[in-house]
């Protein structure tokens, strides 16, 4: 998983509430066991016409979005059915971070396995960052997860909690496997006891 310490780049505005993991990534996308590949069906039905072609007034299919890193969104993101090819389908576009009011426990959850970061702010911040993200191309943000900031194209800045396991894993880019192996010499010394204490285990 990649690591993520300060992440510069346009912020997509997504004013929308309750977008579900259905609105993320359609349940015909979810065949697929690999990470890859969703970034194209990201938003499918919103971002595509029935006949396959671009719809315009989607704002990631707008020219100043295209390579959108950060979304913007309203309430109670990720919200639905559990799937993790949600956050997959967000990696695969360029997506690395989520801001928001709130976001559904398993997406939240899901997001910090996959390297995204998924920031909660108030709603009074989220509508000077969506005033931002308006601006197009000159909306660009820094993300720093560091010192757990959002700097906007004026200089103003927001501060963000964020629990301090969750933080350390995304900066060290650990998923949950990779984490285990940090304590991979005490498992094999307990094991080690164990089978010394109880061979009949």
């Amino acid at each position: 998983m990649d690591k993520f310490t300060t992440l510069t780049g346009v912020a997509a505005p997504l004013p929308i509430i309750n977008i579900d993991t259905d609105m993320i990534i359609p349940k015909q996308y979810l065949k697929t066991i690999k990470r890859t590949g969703l970034g194209t069906a990201l938003f499918s039905e919103m971002r595509y016409k029935e006949d396959g072609s671009e719809n315009p007034d989607f704002v990631l299919n707008k020219p100043a979005y295209r390579s959108a890193k950060i979304i913007i969104a309203g309430d109670n993101f990720g919200c639905g059915s559990s799937r993790e090819h949600a956050p997959w389908a967000l990696l695969d576009f360029g997506v690395r971070c989520v801001i928001s009011t709130s976001f559904a426990d398993i997406f939240y959850n899901n997001c910090f396995k996959n390297g995204i970061l998924p920031v909660v702010v108030t709603p009074e911040q989220l509508e000077l960052l969506l005033d931002d993200a308006e601006r197009g191309s000159n909306a660009t943000l820094t993300v720093d997860l560091e010192n757990q900031t959002i700097s906007g194209p004026d200089g103003g800045s927001i501060h963000f909690d964020i629990d301090p396991m969750r933080k350390h894993v995304l900066l060290e880019g650990l998923d949950d496997i990779a984490t285990t192996l940090k304590s991979d010499a005490s498992i094999a010394g307990f094991e080690q006891k164990m089978a010394e204490s109880r061979p009949w285990l």
